[in-house]
């Protein structure tokens, strides 16, 4: 039956659709009113195929990033070159996109339970734990790679390869295996000023009148066979603008209270 059809993770897509739908409609605002998102490169998301499409990007919120890439990635791929103009595009959304997002974060209570079921794919982070780092790793969950290579076949997978909103953190490994192993379209996305727009969650408008940049980028040329772990997670640190030689010489304190990559430009650091 059309309505109780499912997808590979037991979603109802009826369901997810109308959760896409509404959640769209709440959020529409708050990249073209309250404040402006620019977008640069749109026309690449139209070029890509259906499925094993990873797309790779810094950090700055818990989800208006990932609501951004919702928005974009839908008014693209219904003709609309970098605006998310008319809300139209959002009433047949692709159904095949997922994002990985850290388990207790999805867990958080009600919303971002309503949230997971648009198309999270929760892990559990082994390096931490209630918003503190652990001494000791803990084990990956095999099920986590697993439900990202389910995910890969079916369609799109959203990543954000450091595992933190914190600009200039290292890239994990995990993100270079999973390329490796599962040799996916990569396509950096490069975003700037949500964590200007938003509190922390990306749930809260903090400040009006900013503008938020995303950029996507041409995917990345990676040898699957030949490059090894180390080489993909430079490029992958080069890609989405976080890898530490970009970042010269600068006091700690300047660091954090201009996280910002438009303010780390600014102090002609980056």
């Amino acid at each position: 039956m059309e309505l109780l059809k499912r997808n590979p993770f037991g979603h109802i897509l009826f369901i997810k659709k109308w959760l896409i739908r509404i959640f769209a409609v709440l959020t529409h605002k708050r990249y073209r009113g309250f404040n402006e998102l620019q977008i640069e490169g749109s026309e690449i998301i139209k070029s890509l195929p259906d499925t094993n499409v990873l797309f790779i990007s810094n950090h700055q919120t818990y989800f208006a990033d990932v609501v951004a890439m919702f928005h974009v990635f839908n008014a693209s791929l219904s003709g609309r070159q970098d605006t998310i103009k008319n809300l139209g595009y959002i009433w047949q959304p692709k159904m095949n996109i997922y994002y990985v997002a850290a388990k207790e974060t999805m867990q958080a209570g009600l919303l971002p339970r309503i949230l997971s079921y648009v198309g999270a794919i929760t892990v559990e982070r082994t390096w931490r734990c209630k918003g503190k780092d652990v001494t000791e790793k803990r084990e990956v969950n095999p099920n986590d790679t697993e439900n990202i290579r389910i995910a890969l076949q079916d369609g799109w997978v959203i990543t954000f390869p450091q595992g933190t909103t914190k600009s200039f953190k290292p890239v994990r490994k995990g993100t270079a295996h999973i390329i490796k192993q599962h040799r996916p379209i990569v396509v950096p996305i490069v975003i700037d000023g949500f964590r200007r727009s938003f509190d922390k969650k990306g749930l809260r408008i903090k400040k009006k009148g900013i503008l938020q940049s995303f950029i996507i980028k041409e995917p990345l040329q990676i040898d699957y066979d030949n490059d090894t772990i180390d080489q993909i997670v430079e490029k992958v640190q080069f890609a989405i603008e976080q890898h530490p030689s970009l970042l010269k010489v600068i006091a700690p304190e300047e660091v954090k209270a201009h996280e910002d990559l438009d303010q780390l430009r600014k102090w002609g650091t980056y």
